[in-house]
């Protein structure tokens, strides 16, 4: 069990956690959720024991072991593979390291006997003997074979290493597992194996991460950051989400009951302050005024923007046509003979290992990018918006979000209009004013959603756009391209995205285009198209988003 007690963090002025007081118990994982900059990854750190709170203590069994997924790749440059693995045992790594070095003696004395004898019944203990088939076996689960386990961690790529660290956060069976991002460029059968082993495993599990498929796979609480706070509850992602947004509902209502009454009494306290006769029941109601002005709940801090496509018009039979299309980007084939046709009500998921590809069809297909050969045609009734991954170009420019947006604007140019459309995508009052050299990365990719949303186009494409974005964020871009009546073509590394969109999926592979209509759970569990993908990949080979 691991206990919170009482813990309050802040930096300088600010206040990231007040009062926190929770239990974690085994049998559970624990999704660790807020909104970006609440301090998700900073109370895993204070629970790891490696940030000291303000306040209070982090209690735990001092026989329990806390194992964290480490974030330096370059930490352990100079190991082995399956040295780093069971590093994460540490008391299992430092007596292996005491025990070889008494064997590696050329005099060996009596002494070292007693102390060798001494440290083999701990390492037994320990699960030793049984430590390099363990970290073998995990490693394989998460896709590293065994010529790798010999190799210094210097000589990995950097998707390998993540997956060893994940190993060594897991080995030896430790009693709370503390998680940060896991499913980093993983692949999907990875993934899977992964929420597989945490659905499999006893003990306490505490998780951070933006891949809302995971947390609805693994978790049995959400651990929600706001106000300060760290409320519990029980259930997945979705469960917590559409929970929220009913509470939210309900306290609209609430606020506007509050809101009318507030009114009333007003009304009654201006009308009636200076009669004397009444002037104890107006008393008696600015009392309760501010009483019920007091007693409202504070903002979240959460916020969900609004995202909404509107086309102007519907699409005509004749989407797009792409016929023959070849690149080549940097020496290399990005695109070889592709062909599409895109029909009505399309909506299309482009996967595959290589992003380039997805890039250079999509720069091509927006009129960015010109084919070495081949042509593509976009219909007559066709208005297309494009979300471009690279979007830094866009925000080259002095302007504040309110003249940016003008730029785009159709129908309405004012700038009530465009603050008011800006503060559906959380850009309210002075927001509205920054300049577009200060933005973050979530905050382009919202500017650039507005831009999209205020086209009225039929056929949007969309590279990459949950990048960047929170939780709250994406799950809106989900919903606004789930109702959208037209055409998308989009690719994302977000399965729940990709799932709930997607009525077609198109894999680029480097032997050719798998091509079908069905959304990504069914186009995973099809055999003949498992059968195609090995003939295509020339063998196994996991699917990456």
């Amino acid at each position: 069990m691991l206990v919170a007690n009482d813990i309050t963090l802040s930096f300088g002025q600010r206040v990231l956690f007040k009062d926190v007081n929770l239990k974690f118990l085994p049998g559970n994982c624990y999704g660790l959720i807020g909104a970006n900059g609440a301090g998700k990854s900073t109370f895993l750190k204070v629970l790891a024991g490696e940030i000291e709170p303000n306040k209070g203590d982090v209690l735990t069994d001092p026989n329990e072991r806390i194992a964290v997924l480490q974030q330096d790749q370059f930490a352990f440059d100079d190991y082995t593979v399956l040295e780093t693995v069971i590093m994460g045992h540490k008391q299992l790594y430092e007596v292996q390291q005491a025990r070889d070095a008494i064997y590696a003696k050329p005099d060996f004395s009596e002494e070292d006997g007693i102390l060798a004898a001494d440290l083999e019944a701990t390492f037994a203990e320990l699960n030793g003997y049984e430590a390099e088939a363990e970290a073998a076996t995990l490693l394989k689960g998460l896709g590293i074979e065994e010529a790798l386990l010999d190799r210094y961690m210097r000589d990995l790529e950097g998707t390998q290493k993540v997956r060893v660290l994940l190993a060594q956060a897991m080995f030896g069976n430790p009693d709370i597992l503390l998680l940060d991002e896991p499913t980093n460029q993983l692949d999907l059968d990875t993934i899977r194996w992964l929420e597989d082993f945490l659905f499999r495993f006893n003990n306490t599990v505490i998780v951070v991460s933006h891949d809302r498929h995971f947390l609805n796979n693994v978790c049995t609480h959400i651990a929600d950051i706001d106000f300060g706070k760290i409320q519990l509850y029980v259930g997945n992602y979705e469960f917590w989400y559409e929970s929220s947004q009913l509470a939210m509902e309900q306290r609209k209502n609430e606020k506007k009951k509050r809101e009318d009454k507030i009114k009333e009494l007003e009304e009654f306290v201006r009308r009636f302050s200076a009669n004397v006769a009444k002037a104890r029941q107006a008393t008696s109601r600015k009392k309760l005024i501010d009483k019920l002005t007091m007693d409202e709940l504070p903002a979240s801090t959460r916020r969900f923007p609004f995202v909404g496509f509107e086309p102007e018009r519907p699409c005509g039979k004749v989407v797009l046509r792409v016929q023959n299309l070849s690149k080549w980007v940097d020496g290399q084939p990005a695109l070889s003979r592709f062909n599409l046709e895109v029909n009505q009500g399309d909506k299309i998921a482009f996967i595959g290992d290589n992003d380039l590809v997805k890039t250079t069809l999509f720069d091509i297909l927006a009129g960015e990018l010109k084919p070495d050969s081949g042509s593509y045609e976009w219909g007559t009734t066709i208005t297309m918006s494009y979300f471009p991954k690279e979007n830094s170009a866009y925000f080259d420019t002095d302007l504040n979000l309110v003249e940016w947006l003008r730029q785009y604007a159709t129908v309405d140019d004012s700038e009530t209009f465009l603050r008011g459309f800006l503060g559906r995508m959380l850009f309210s009052g002075e927001e509205a004013l920054k300049n577009t050299r200060v933005l973050s990365g979530g905050e382009k990719v919202r500017c650039m959603l507005s831009r999209m949303m205020l086209s009225g186009a039929n056929a949007l494409m969309l590279d990459e756009p949950t990048n960047h974005l929170d939780l709250e964020a994406i799950t809106a871009l989900n919903k606004g391209l789930i109702k959208f009546p037209e055409v998308v073509l989009f690719a994302s590394h977000d399965y729940e995205f990709v799932n709930t969109i997607a009525n077609r999926i198109v894999e680029i592979t480097p032997g050719g285009v798998i091509d079908r209509m069905m959304n990504l759970e069914a186009y995973l569990a099809d055999p003949t198209i498992t059968a195609l993908r090995r003939e295509l990949y020339h063998g196994e080979h996991a699917l990456t988003l």
